[in-house]
């Protein structure tokens, strides 16, 4: 596990955020989790000269600042600085501080269980702005950390929007619609076969982008290994042509509990699998919540079929309230107006 440990040198407010790995998404996520916490933006940044942050150190002070990073620090409009070779010491305020928090916070932090690394960096988001109030700032004993904090924050510059900050890398789908990532497989939809997308690395999940700008698969990132995260609904299409696949096709493992029970009933009988190849059909139409109210209530009846739950999927569409639009209401009338005949005949005999 890696920590993101950022402070300001001047209130020595500080913030905590792990990660399971040191990369670039990493980095830019805990810069902006950190300034959401500090209410703005510091005006200058001191780094070490960290991977993420500089391709190549040169003579001095002249570095060869990563792309991304430097675009980051654009977005915040925040000027970076980094240390000497071997030079830690110019950066000691955080460097004392990480030292102080493994006696303290991470000592609390050890002595209990974690089922994910969200669970623990909200419970360290709260015991840093407990620490704000607890500590008293060094350079003004009467105050505490969070006191001087309120001060800084009016000299430090305005949240900007939050930095997109992803890492973007090409991809293969191969002949069995997954892409490959950190040992690891996802899926993608069947359309897109043999092509190239763009995948979107982030701290917490994977996105697939095609050409022009579409999103074509979202998935929760995996850091374990040799694992293959599917989404059943990237192989609807598939089993159209191929419905066979749903026997033994292992994205259909994880559909929903109904659409499994379903689908057992189905497959007792010849051309089950085509049958339900139907039924899966109607997600992308009506909507997965849909279908699966449907499938509930076919299975309910006792003798579940295709055309039962499109005929029950068909019922609830029409006994969905019509929407009304504000035009139509303002042009009804509650009360029809009544033809007056007699009137033309009072008119005639008023022009003789």
């Amino acid at each position: 596990m890696e920590v993101a440990h950022t402070k300001l040198a001047a209130s020595r407010a500080f913030w905590l955020t792990a990660y399971p790995s040191q990369s670039h998404e990493m980095l830019f996520d805990a810069h902006a989790r950190a300034f959401d916490a500090f209410g703005g933006v510091p005006r200058r940044g001191i780094y070490d000269n960290m991977k993420t942050a500089v391709d190549k150190v040169g003579v001095g002070k002249a570095r060869a600042v990563n792309a991304r990073f430097a675009a980051m620090c654009s977005h915040y409009l925040f000027e970076p600085e980094f240390c000497n070779r071997a030079s830690g010491w110019e950066k000691g305020i955080v460097e004392k501080n990480v030292q102080d928090q493994r006696r303290t916070i991470w000592r609390e932090a050890a002595e209990q269980r974690w089922p994910d690394l969200a669970s623990l960096n909200t419970w360290l988001s709260s015991r840093c702005r407990q620490s704000w109030e607890e500590a008293t700032h060094l350079d003004w004993p009467l105050l505490t950390v969070a006191d001087v904090l309120q001060d800084e924050r009016a000299q430090l510059l305005p949240l900007a929007r939050r930095f997109d900050g992803y890492i973007a890398q090409p991809v293969r789908v191969s002949h069995t619609a997954l892409i490959h990532f950190q040992r690891n497989r996802y899926s993608v939809p069947t359309a897109h076969v043999n092509t190239v997308l763009s995948l979107r690395i982030y701290p917490e999940e994977l996105v697939l982008i095609a050409e022009g700008g579409v999103e074509v698969a979202r998935h929760p990132r995996c850091f374990e290994r040799d694992q293959t995260r599917y989404d059943w609904r990237h192989y609807i299409d598939l089993v159209q042509t191929k419905p066979g696949a749903l026997r033994n096709g292992a994205p259909f493992r994880v559909m929903p509990e109904s659409l499994q029970i379903l689908q057992r009933h189905l497959l007792r009988h010849t051309g089950g699998d085509r049958v339900m190849a139907q039924v899966l059909a109607a997600v992308p139409i009506h909507g997965l919540d849909a279908v699966l109210v449907a499938a509930e209530l076919a299975l309910e009846a006792g003798r579940p079929s295709a055309e039962h739950v499109l005929n029950v999927l068909a019922r609830l569409k029409e006994g969905a309230p019509k929407c009304v639009s504000p035009a139509a209401l303002v042009l009804t009338l509650s009360e029809e107006p009544r033809a007056d005949v007699d009137r033309y005949d009072r008119l005639r005999g008023g022009l003789q």
